[in-house]
């Protein structure tokens, strides 16, 4: 195990491209002692640390074409375009059961990154049992339009991309001088503002919540600032990024299964082809 931080960015289904760096890591048995996951990244951080080669990917792509998986239908029905029951409980309870004893095994922390909706700030809970804390991955995968709140202890969360959408100053802080953060966003991606409909229905969706509606209309002003410290990071030696070199056609929502799969080999091919400059990267770093 690597004394470094490991930051996985969100993305929605392009967060497969995550699932292929991840899978490489495991292959060559790479793990660090800290962790954090935002949205679809916390999701596959919990495969890759329950030593699940190839889950994430599966569990992406084999049920797309269920309504009980991700739908309209699903958003209609239950308030969640991505099936709670199915996504949550069916999947890792029954069909492709999380390894927890070996999830339990790990030796380091790993945080899922949500949004307070009342603060508007960040939190990293920490994840310790899939099963007991499975709500916790799932609040940082609810995205704000297409998922229900969801209710922690008193308070309810939405997604951590909304509030540290690349949490590496999180892990600076927490003492990790050295970082990989694997990005789904390709390079020079720059994020835009949101339309003028997507303002209004987050004001109408989330009165009781302004901070909500607040951080997303700036969210592209927090984002493009965080890839810019992110740069600075890279550039002092704190941090080693892996991202794609260029535009996906992977939509966030998206139901092709080829295209799917183009994404998760360029992942684990980009991590193949910088592994001899990450181990160089992590000389000094081993426990």
């Amino acid at each position: 195990m690597y004394r470094a931080g490991l930051v996985l960015e969100g993305g929605g289904m392009k967060g497969i491209y995550t699932a292929g760096v991840l899978d490489f890591f495991l292959e060559k048995g790479l793990l660090f002692d800290h962790v954090y996951g935002v949205s679809a990244g916390a999701c596959h951080m919990c495969s890759y640390l329950s030593g699940q080669q190839g889950r994430a990917r599966d569990i992406t792509i084999d049920y797309l074409d269920s309504d009980y998986y991700c739908s309209a239908k699903s958003l209609l029905l239950t308030g969640d375009l991505f099936n709670v029951e199915m996504c949550y409980h069916t999947i890792p309870d029954y069909l492709y059961p999380f390894d927890n004893e070996a999830y339990e095994r790990y030796e380091g922390k790993a945080y899922s990154v949500v949004t307070n909706m009342e603060t508007g700030e960040p939190e990293y809970m920490a994840i310790k049992d899939l099963k007991v804390d499975i709500d916790k991955i799932r609040a940082s995968a609810s995205l704000p339009l297409v998922a229900r709140k969801v209710k922690i202890g008193e308070k309810y969360y939405l997604d951590g991309g909304i509030s540290d959408a690349i949490p590496i100053q999180k892990s600076i802080l927490d003492g990790n001088r050295k970082n990989i953060v694997i990005m789904t966003k390709e390079e020079g991606y720059v994020r835009k503002p949101i339309g003028a409909k997507e303002k209004a229905a987050l004001r109408a969706r989330y009165l009781k919540y302004p901070r909500i509606p607040e951080l997303m209309e700036q969210r592209h002003v927090a984002y493009n600032g965080q890839v810019e410290y992110l740069e600075r990071q890279k550039q002092n030696g704190q941090a080693f990024v892996i991202r794609p070199q260029k535009a996906s056609p992977v939509g966030r929502i998206e139901k092709d299964k080829e295209k799917m799969l183009l994404l998760y080999e360029e992942g684990y091919e980009d991590a193949k082809s910088q592994y001899e400059k990450l181990m160089a990267y992590l000389a000094d770093c081993e426990r």
